[in-house]
């Protein structure tokens, strides 16, 4: 029994310092600890740029839509065979030019036909001209009665009439002959034929055969609020110098600018706005009839305002205008609510103030909180990422 308790003896000072070393390793902090990791990384360099309060031209954009400034149907005046079609679909027409042959074979008849009668019309006007003459002749020598006379000279005039009825028919003859060679009726842009060779048209029915649609220039039709329509109308009325541009779907803006033709003389109950109208110059055909823009409109110069580049602007998932902002050396994401679009950038309306530093790029490697060195953007690109070897 006492040789078991002096085996058991030995043990306890081998425990003992095993246990002090485990004791002392674990209140060595590990390498890979998180918080330690993120206490060691440096913090991300973003591109910033600090606020500033400046003046920019104050832009009000509506939506709108872009209309022909003339639009003519092309229709059979004359009944007939088309013979040919002598345009070609979808392109430029002059006033005047051929579009359409409808066989002219009756037609031409028909003038034959009345060229013929106008004639026949002047033969019997000739000889009731001479009947005439020859009566008053007779009755200067008291060897014909006034009675005689009278119709003498009643047969001249309807046969007068005879010929002015006969070249009036003549004339209308002529016209229709012309109209069986269908001619553009304005300048513009044609689109497809509405029929091909071969087929009927018919006067009576007015058969369309095409559409002309003049589009340089190009109406642009728009609505605003009516609650200031006094200064709308004196800039439509050229009172007071408005710059009209043309706000593309991709988001830049059209070239040349427009101007503002006239506003609506009522305004709509139902919705309390009041219809515009701008012509853009479009000679290159580059602006199509019913696609929908955003006209910008000039309104005034709007003091200390707060712009900042359009880089810097995100957008939420509820499509909330947002964007990072560094205090203390960290970064913070702040909702914002932006106005207009300008050449600089974006106008914040709310939750910016001048001297603040707004992240410009870089935003997408931080998290709110996130410790930052904030870098001067030189409005470049993006600084290339360093290579990893």
């Amino acid at each position: 029994m006492r040789e078991r308790e002096r085996r058991r003896l030995p043990i306890v000072p081998v425990i003992t310092p095993c246990i002090v070393i485990l004791a002392l390793f674990g209140c060595k902090p590990s390498a890979t600890d998180p918080t330690t990791a993120g206490a060691e990384t440096p913090p991300m360099d973003v591109s910033t740029v600090t606020v500033a309060a400046t003046t920019v031209p104050r832009m009000l954009d509506l939506p709108g839509r872009l209309a022909s400034t003339r639009v003519a149907e092309v229709r059979a005046q004359v009944s007939g065979i088309i013979q040919e079609r002598a345009f070609e679909e979808g392109s430029l027409v002059r006033k005047g030019d051929v579009l359409f042959r409808i066989d002219p074979a009756i037609y031409r008849a028909e003038v034959d036909a009345r060229i013929a009668a106008v004639a026949k019309a002047e033969a019997t006007r000739i000889q009731a001209l001479k009947q005439s003459e020859r009566t008053e002749t007779l009755l200067e020598r008291q060897a014909a009665s006034t009675a005689q006379s009278d119709i003498a000279v009643a047969t001249l005039r309807q046969a007068e009439a005879d010929v002015a009825s006969a070249k009036a028919q003549l004339a209308r003859a002529r016209i229709d002959l012309d109209f069986a060679t269908v001619r553009a009726p304005i300048d513009g842009r044609i689109g497809r034929a509405l029929i091909t060779e071969g087929a009927l048209v018919n006067q009576s029915d007015a058969t369309k055969l095409a559409v002309i649609q003049q589009i340089d220039p190009i109406f642009a039709d728009f609505n605003a609020s009516a609650s200031d329509p006094g200064r709308l109308v004196e800039r439509a009325a050229g009172k007071e110098a408005t710059e009209v541009r043309l706000v593309q779907t991709d988001g830049g803006l059209y070239p040349t600018a427009g101007r503002l033709l006239f506003t609506d003389v009522s305004v709509d109950p139902g919705t309390g706005q009041v219809s515009l109208r701008a012509t853009f110059p479009n000679p290159k055909a580059a602006l199509l009839p019913g696609t929908y823009v955003r006209v910008r409109l000039a309104q005034g110069m709007k003091a200390d305002a707060v712009v900042v580049p359009a880089q810097a602007i995100q957008r939420s998932s509820a499509g909330e205008a947002q964007a990072y902002v560094v205090a203390d050396g960290k970064a913070a994401l702040r909702p914002l609510r932006t106005g207009a679009l300008t050449d600089t950038g974006w106008i914040v309306e709310e939750g910016l103030k001048a001297g603040e530093t707004v992240v410009v790029e870089g935003f997408q490697k931080i998290q709110p909180g996130m410790a930052v060195n904030p870098v001067a953007w030189t409005g470049g690109k993006t600084a290339a990422v360093p290579d990893p070897h």
